[in-house]
């Protein structure tokens, strides 16, 4: 199934007709905890149409900052509420030193960040009675590391038992900015972790550079690189479409929808088909 991020600006006009149709909705629940009125209302009107998935965004797992816990308390009051099927978070950080930077900052790949990483999400998973998801980054300069990207992302999954939402973006933005293979990548990657899968666009500002923004429509290179992750994949997760910016008409959205459907759909029939 086929999903969207639930965004304010085109909320109305997607609970008032049918142009877009997907299969559940997902929210930042640090954007929705404590909302009244009138988008308390909207929400509520989307949870009984949709099911919900959960992307946090201010956890800030690979802070050396102690983790928040009265917000993690809020977060899983949330989930309940909600009856969200997945909580998914950001391998990176945003807080230090107690100040929220606002931004998804690169976690160092060092052997100290890969033990200090999967005990806070070990201490997450507790508080909040299950298993999360944690999203490889976007990231532009590694900083001072000691093992490679897939070396730091597979070490980590090794220590704890966590999911992994695989951001096919994320990877070809990467790919293409630190000069290696996507598809080599995505083989090395623990497959059997993959639970949920994140699609978006990117915009290019130079000749060697991408800039994840979330604001562009999907390119044909990621929609392709989507397509050798789900026959490497070989079975059924839920995908969604990220559209942060430039919002589109809503048909343009069900149209990237309908086309990563039909790439999925396509992937799965020539594998043995297991149903999310």
């Amino acid at each position: 199934m086929v999903g969207i991020g639930f965004r304010k600006d085109f909320a109305e006009e997607m609970l008032q007709n049918n142009i877009i149709q997907p299969a559940f909705i997902e929210v930042a629940p640090e954007n929705w905890i404590g909302v009244g009125g009138f988008w308390k209302k909207k929400f509520r009107q989307a949870l009984e149409k949709y099911p919900l998935y959960t992307h946090g965004l201010s956890l800030s797992i690979g802070s050396p900052d102690p983790l928040d816990f009265q917000f993690l308390k809020k977060v899983k009051a949330f989930l309940k509420e909600t009856n969200a099927q997945i909580y998914s978070e950001h391998l990176s950080y945003s807080k230090c030193d107690n100040a929220h930077l606002y931004d998804l900052l690169p976690i160092p790949f060092t052997h100290d960040a890969v033990k200090h990483v999967a005990e806070r999400i070990r201490m997450v998973q507790d508080v909040l009675e299950r298993k999360i998801a944690i999203e490889i980054v976007s990231y532009y300069s590694p900083v001072a590391p000691e093992i490679t990207e897939i070396e730091f992302i597979n070490n980590i999954l090794a220590e704890v038992n966590c999911d992994l939402l695989l951001d096919v973006n994320n990877v070809y933005v990467n790919a293409f900015n630190h000069n290696y293979d996507a598809k080599q990548f995505i083989d090395l990657l623990p497959m059997e972790r993959v639970s949920y899968i994140h699609m978006a666009g990117h915009h290019q500002v130079s000749e060697n550079l991408i800039i994840d923004t979330h604001g562009e429509a999907i390119i044909d290179p990621v929609f392709d690189l989507f397509d050798y992750t789900m026959h490497r994949l070989k079975r059924d997760v839920p995908v969604l479409l990220e559209r942060d910016f430039n919002i589109p008409e809503l048909e343009e959205l069900q149209e990237e929808m309908i086309r990563l459907n039909e790439i999925k759909t396509a992937a799965l029939k020539s594998t043995s088909y297991v149903t999310a």
